[in-house]
C-alpha cells in the first residue's frame, strides 16, 4: 500500500488528489481554477472565446501554470515527498502540438524557470483545440471518404468519424497551415502531454485516450496506418505510441523534485482521458456497472465486454484503461432542458419539480426535450412525445422518463446486461429523478459520492500499476457508493418498453 497522487486537468481546473491506500484517507485535495485563479488571462471557463466555425480552442500554458499553483497549494497541505505514485487525467479529445526543441524542454530539471516558460518556445501550435471544438465537419467527412464511409470508421476506430475528436482536428490543422504542420514534431493528448511534463520525457498515450482520436484500431489497440494516412502527411512519426493504460513511463522530473519535494523514487503511470479516468474513479471498471452522470449534458457510460461498437454511430467505444473497452453516450440536453422543463411549468425550485413526478402516474408519458440541436438521437431542438398527452402538471415526469428512455435506447447497442446503475452528478441527488432511473433501467440505483472522480481514478490507476495494489481494494475503500439503493419496480417494465419501442419508431 502507498501514498498516490491523483491529478485531473480538465476544462475549467487543475485538480490534484492524495491517497494514502493504506488507512484508505484522503490526505490532500488541491485545485487550481483556470478563470478565478488567473484573471488576467481572460478565460473565465477555461477556454478561448470568439472562434470562428465552431473553433473553441484552449491556452495549454495556462494548463501548466494551472497545473503548478495546484501543486504549490497541494506542498501546503500534505509532505509530497511521501507520494510514491502519480498519474493523470486529462480532458478527453483536447491536443497540444510541439516543434524542435521539445524533449530537452520537457528534460529541462532547472527549478528557477517555470513550466511555461520552458514549453512556450517549443509549442508549434499556439493554442490547443478542445473537446467543445466543432469546426471539422468538412473534415470529419473527407477521412470518412477516405476509410469507406461512417460505418467503416466506427468499426476500425470505435466512434464515427467525430468533430471534437482529434483526428479530424489535426487534418484541419494540417490542411490549413501546412508550415506549421511540418514544424510539428509530436502531437501530444493532454493526458500523454501532462505525463510527459511529469516524466520529464516523452510518455505514450494509453488505449483509453487514444481511442478517442479516430486514429487507433480499437481492436489492435494501437495506431491504424490507414487511419494515419486518411488524416495527415507523417502523421506516423509524429505521434507518439500506444500502451496499456497500465504502463509505468518511469520516475518524475528532477523539475518536481527541486522545485515541490517529491522523492525521485516517484513512478509516473501514463494518464488517460477524463473519461476513462472517471469510470475507474466511480468503480465501474469491471462489466455490469453503469455510470449515469446528470450534468449540463447527461452522459452514460460502462465497461464493455470485448470489443463492440454502435452501428448507429451515435455511441463511442473507447479502451478502459484497466483492460478491454468501455461504451459512452453523450446526450446534450441533460440538466439544461430539466431546468427549461422547471420554468416552463412554472414551478419555483426543484421541490415544487420533484412534488410534481410524485404525483404523477408513472409510464404513462414520455417527452424527450431538447432545448438545443442533440446529439444522440441527432435531432433539431424540439420534443418528441410518446403515449398519453401531458399537462404542466406531468410534463417533469414525463421529461424525465423521456431522457432515461433515450438513453436506455442508445445504450442497448453495448449489450452487456445492467446489474447496478450508478448515479452521479447534481439531479442525481433528487430522489424522484433517481427512482425514474431505476424504474426505466429495470436496477437498482446506488447514488456516488464519490467526488473528483477523474482524479480519483488517477490516483487509483498509478496505486495498482505502481504499487501493487488489487483494484477490488481500492474500489471497495475510495468508491463505495452514499447509503441506501433506490430499487425499481418490475411491475412498470413492460409499460415503458412500449414507449421506448414508440420512441425507436418515432426515431427510425
Amino acid at each position: 500500500m502507498a501514498v498516490v497522487l491523483g491529478l485531473d486537468l480538465s476544462t475549467q481546473s487543475a485538480t490534484a488528489l492524495v491517497l494514502d491506500t493504506k488507512s484508505g484517507k484522503n490526505l490532500a485535495t488541491a485545485r487550481a481554477a483556470f478563470g478565478p485563479d488567473f484573471p488576467d488571462r481572460g478565460h473565465p471557463e477555461g477556454f478561448i472565446r470568439g472562434g470562428q466555425n465552431g473553433e473553441v480552442h484552449a491556452d495549454p500554458l495556462l494548463w501548466l501554470d494551472g497545473l503548478e499553483l495546484a501543486l504549490t497549494r497541494l506542498a501546503k497541505l500534505t509532505d509530497l515527498s511521501q507520494i510514491e505514485a502519480i498519474s493523470v487525467s486529462g480532458q478527453q479529445h483536447g491536443s497540444v502540438y510541439l516543434g524542435a526543441g521539445y524533449q530537452a524542454a520537457l528534460a529541462d530539471g532547472n527549478p528557477q524557470t517555470s513550466l511555461a516558460t520552458k514549453i512556450k518556445p517549443v509549442l508549434s501550435r499556439a493554442s490547443s483545440p478542445i473537446w467543445m471544438d466543432g469546426s471539422t465537419v468538412k473534415e470529419c467527412a473527407e477521412i470518412a471518404a477516405a476509410l469507406g464511409g461512417d460505418q467503416a470508421v466506427c468499426d476500425l476506430t470505435g466512434s464515427v468519424a467525430t468533430p471534437r475528436f482529434t483526428g479530424p482536428q489535426i487534418r484541419r490543422f494540417a490542411k490549413n497551415n501546412p508550415q506549421a504542420w511540418a514544424k510539428t514534431e509530436r502531437v501530444h493528448l493532454v493526458s500523454s502531454f501532462f505525463a510527459s511534463i511529469l516524466a520529464g520525457a516523452d510518455v505514450a498515450i494509453d488505449t483509453g485516450d487514444g481511442a478517442g482520436m479516430n486514429l487507433m484500431d480499437i481492436r489492435k489497440g494501437d495506431w491504424s496506418p490507414a487511419a494515419l494516412q486518411a488524416t495527415a502527411s507523417d502523421l506516423a512519426k509524429k505521434l507518439p505510441p500506444v500502451r496499456p493504460g497500465s504502463t509505468v513511463a518511469g520516475p518524475i522530473s528532477k523539475y518536481f523534485v527541486t522545485r515541490y519535494g517529491f522523492s525521485p523514487r516517484c513512478q509516473v503511470v501514463i494518464g488517460t482521458g477524463d473519461n476513462p479516468s472517471s469510470l475507474v474513479g466511480m468503480g465501474a471498471s469491471r462489466p455490469g456497472k453503469v455510470v449515469i452522470s446528470l450534468g449540463t449534458s447527461d452522459t452514460i457510460f460502462a465497461a464493455i465486454e470485448g470489443i463492440r461498437t454502435d452501428a448507429a454511430g451515435l455511441g463511442h467505444a473507447f479502451g478502459n484503461p484497466l483492460g478491454g473497452s468501455m461504451s459512452l453516450i453523450c446526450v446534450r440536453n441533460g440538466s439544461l432542458a430539466r431546468e427549461a422543463i422547471r420554468r416552463e411549468c412554472g414551478f419555483k425550485d426543484w421541490d415544487e419539480f420533484s412534488a410534481a413526478i410524485n404525483h404523477s402516474p408513472a409510464a404513462q408519458s414520455a417527452v424527450l426535450p431538447m432545448e438545443e440541436d442533440e446529439i444522440t438521437p441527432r435531432r433539431s431542438a424540439g420534443r418528441i412525445s410518446l403515449g398519453k398527452p401531458v399537462t404542466p402538471q406531468s410534463l417533469p415526469r414525463a421529461a424525465v422518463e423521456g431522457q432515461a428512455l433515450n438513453m436506455r435506447l442508445h445504450s442497448r447497442w453495448v449489450g452487456t446486461p445492467t446489474t447496478q446503475l450508478l448515479l452521479t452528478g447534481g439531479a442525481s441527488n433528487n430522489p424522484a429523478i433517481a427512482k425514474i432511473f431505476a424504474d426505466v433501467f429495470g436496477a437498482p440505483v446506488f447514488r456516488l459520492s464519490v467526488s473528483d472522480s477523474a482524479a480519483l481514478g488517477a490516483a487509483l490507476r498509478a496505486a495498482e500499476a505502481a504499487c501493487g495494489a488489487k483494484m477490488a481494494y481500492l474500489e471497495a475503500v475510495f468508491c463505495a457508493p452514499a447509503p441506501g439503493v433506490v430499487q425499481p419496480d418490475p411491475a412498470l417494465r413492460s409499460a415503458y418498453d412500449a414507449l421506448e419501442a414508440e420512441l425507436a419508431k418515432k426515431l427510425s
